[in-house]
């Protein structure tokens, strides 16, 4: 497996992989669990090589948020990246990204807007401007992200869509379904800011979305369902709901009634001083 720092032999790995197949990207900031294993996974399945980016992105980070604590872990990384057959890992330096004098931004309107880019304000920004330049970099045919990060993917499909990309082309930005603890929690590198006390009571949260999401799909209105869904979690241990909405799942367009569209109910709330988001998907009322 190599381990590249820099631009111009990344290009020249990438291109003696693609003479002999198909390169998956799945871009990580690392403090991999196995929620991007998981990842992994499903892109060796979908590609003769796989390529996974590990780079602490201080545009998606805000001014009060947690980039320096943020864990960097790049040796055991990179052991189970090894393990797992990927074919070469990506690893930046900041400079290499975003060399004296990078000036410029990509920002995706619309699908960015409320939920987490709310109360992220550049965060999606950030996000957009660095994947955009990883598919540049590493051109690959088929490039994951996991579903947790729901608003994310809807920015990423965005703007692969808009700026006419083909490597990766729209079709080929491949949602996983989240990966989850037994006990129902999404994983997370978050989760290890959590006490154990706290870890405890964070499984509130996935519950509580299925109860609403069943309270939903069962007729009660939307807007008494996700309240109740805010109550639980309050109850439950949790310090503040930062968001807790039903959207249809391609638009992302906030829905007061369940409709006949895809949809998902996305909630962020905060357990100590930990942020944790998560979704699930609500049946279409045909």
């Amino acid at each position: 497996m190599q381990i590249l720092h820099s631009l111009d032999p990344l290009r020249r790995a990438v291109a003696d992989l693609r003479a002999s197949g198909k390169i998956a990207l799945v871009p990580t900031m690392g403090a991999l669990h196995e929620g991007h294993l998981t990842l992994v996974r499903e892109a060796r399945r979908q590609a003769d090589h796989v390529v996974v980016s590990i780079f602490v992105n201080p545009l998606q980070f805000g001014a009060n948020e947690d980039l320096d604590k943020y864990p960097r872990q790049l040796e055991r990384d990179c052991a189970l990246l090894e393990a797992e057959g990927v074919a070469l890992v990506w690893a930046p330096t900041v400079e290499a990204m975003y060399p004296q004098g990078f000036a410029t931004n990509i920002s995706v309107s619309g699908v960015s807007e409320g939920l987490c880019g709310a109360s992220r304000p550049g965060h999606f920004d950030g996000v957009a401007t660095v994947v955009c330049k990883l598919f540049h970099q590493v051109l690959p045919d088929v490039a994951l992200f996991g579903e947790k990060d729901w608003q994310q993917l809807a920015v990423i499909r965005r703007m692969a869509r808009d700026l006419d990309l083909v490597q990766p082309h729209v079709d080929a930005v491949i949602g996983v379904a989240t990966v989850r603890e037994e006990d129902g929690l999404a994983k997370s590198s978050r989760n290890a800011y959590l006490s154990q006390e706290q870890r405890a009571q964070a499984v509130v949260l996935p519950t509580a979305m299925k109860d609403a999401i069943s309270r939903i799909e069962a007729g009660e209105p939307v807007s008494i369902a996700l309240a109740r869904l805010q109550e639980t979690l309050l109850a439950g241990g949790f310090s503040a709901v930062d968001y807790a909405e039903l959207r249809d799942a391609h638009s992302l367009v906030q829905l007061e009634e369940r409709g006949a569209v895809p949809m998902r109910l996305l909630v962020a709330a905060r357990i100590g001083t930990t942020r944790l988001i998560d979704n699930m998907a609500v049946a279409a009322d045909w």
